[in-house]
């Protein structure tokens, strides 16, 4: 809480002292909070502690690494998080992102970079543009921009903040051919270099927890990306 006024608390975990002191000092100048880790239990033991509003997540971390730090947190909290990885741990980024991360930069990265994807992610997480229905509904599937809450036939689908913002450009334009380019301007903005591959993973996602309450709304364009099934109904 800054005068009085309540301010996003971001955990930043990372064994690197030096990483720390420069995330610390760009959120921290953008108007956040920080808490810092230096470690995966410490990281875990901040979280229980409660009112954390973002993770920022190294993968490569003594006691728990980053990938386990987020399957812990998955486990009980769709908190958004960012994960930071160096450029060769690719195949590790992919899985940090099939187990629910929301984004991630590759190290060395820019502070301001990091930054605008802090905003990005909470902005996502807050009120919808006014452009945008409170409520969308096609057939059985059904999502509530406000609460921040999916359901098909009534059944609770949890999503993190980037399944909610790539279902939720779907679900508007049932029938409509997204590519991957398309996909990232609706969840990320424009301007964001997002793979392919990462589109991909939080798509699999998604279709991973509809299928647990027996739903298959996405269907795969080959060669062009994703649509949602225009027989759903009204």
């Amino acid at each position: 809480m800054i005068w009085g006024i309540p301010v996003d608390r971001i955990l930043v975990a990372d064994d690197d002292g030096h990483i720390r002191e420069v995330v610390r000092f760009a959120l921290t100048q953008g108007g956040f909070e920080v808490v810092e880790a230096r470690d995966g239990r410490e990281a875990c033991e901040r979280l229980d502690a409660g009112g954390i509003d973002l993770v920022v997540l190294d993968i490569l971390m003594p006691e728990a690494d980053g990938l386990e730090v987020c399957r812990r947190i998955r486990r009980t909290s769709e908190v958004p998080i960012i994960f930071l990885s160096s450029k060769d741990d690719e195949l590790d980024r992919v899985l940090g992102l099939e187990l629910g991360a929301d984004d991630y930069l590759s190290k060395p990265f820019s502070p301001r970079e990091l930054l605008a994807r802090v905003r990005a992610v909470l902005r996502r997480l807050r009120a919808p543009p006014a452009a945008v229905a409170e409520a969308l509904r096609r057939g059985p599937l059904a999502m509530d921009i406000g609460r921040h809450r999916c359901t098909w036939d009534g059944r609770e689908v949890v999503l993190t903040v980037t399944e909610f913002a790539l279902l939720l450009a779907l679900l508007g334009a049932p029938g409509k051919v997204f590519s991957r380019y398309d996909l990232v301007d609706q969840a990320w903005g424009r301007g964001h270099a997002i793979t392919d591959r990462t589109i991909d993973s939080h798509v699999r996602r998604i279709r991973q927890k509809l299928a647990a309450v027996g739903a298959d709304p996405i269907e795969t364009v080959h060669g062009i990306g994703y649509r949602l099934r225009e027989e759903l109904g009204t």
